[in-house]
C-alpha cells in the first residue's frame, strides 16, 4: 500500500534551528544582563566608600590639628594617584589609583567679632574625586 500526502521529517529546518538561536540568545542576555549592572554598582559602591573614608580620615586629621596651624597647614589638592595618608606617604594599592583630593580651610568671622582677635572659627571643606569625578564632599565647622 502506498502513502500519500504527508512526509515523515526527523529534525527541525533550518529556520526553526535559527529561531531557537535567536531565542537562545535572548534569553540569555536578558539574564546576564541584571548581573553585568550589578557588578558596576556594586564597583562604584566601593569606590563611594573608599572615597568617603578618605574624606573622614583627612577631616579628622584637620579636627586634631591645632586650631591656629589649620589654615596654613590644610589648603591643598593631593593629585590623582598621590592620595597620603596621615603619616605622609602615598598611598601605594593600586585601588587608590584613580583617587585624588583637595581641602580648603577659611577663616569664618561672626558679626560679634572684631577681625583684629582673630577668628574663633574654621570653614573646612575636603572634597574626594575618582578619576576627575568629585565622589565626596564633607564640610565642617570648626572652632577654637
Amino acid at each position: 500500500m502506498k502513502k500519500t500526502g504527508c512526509k515523515n521529517y526527523d529534525g527541525f529546518t533550518l529556520a526553526e534551528a535559527m529561531m531557537a538561536v535567536v531565542i537562545l540568545g535572548i534569553t540569555s542576555t536578558a539574564i546576564i544582563l541584571p548581573f553585568s549592572s550589578g557588578a558596576a554598582v556594586q564597583a562604584e559602591g566601593r569606590y563611594r566608600t573608599l572615597a568617603a573614608k578618605l574624606a573622614s580620615d583627612l577631616m579628622e586629621e584637620i579636627v586634631n590639628t591645632p586650631f591656629a596651624n589649620i589654615v596654613s597647614t590644610y589648603n591643598y589638592s593631593e593629585t590623582q594617584g598621590q592620595v597620603k595618608n596621615a603619616a605622609g606617604e602615598v598611598f601605594t594599592d593600586p585601588i587608590y589609583a584613580k583617587f585624588s583630593r583637595d581641602v580648603s580651610c577659611v577663616n569664618v568671622y561672626v558679626p560679634q567679632e572684631s577681625q583684629a582677635v582673630g577668628s574663633q572659627f574654621i570653614h573646612t571643606t575636603v572634597r574626594v574625586y575618582y578619576d576627575g569625578r568629585e565622589i565626596t564632599v564633607i564640610n565642617r565647622l570648626i572652632s577654637k
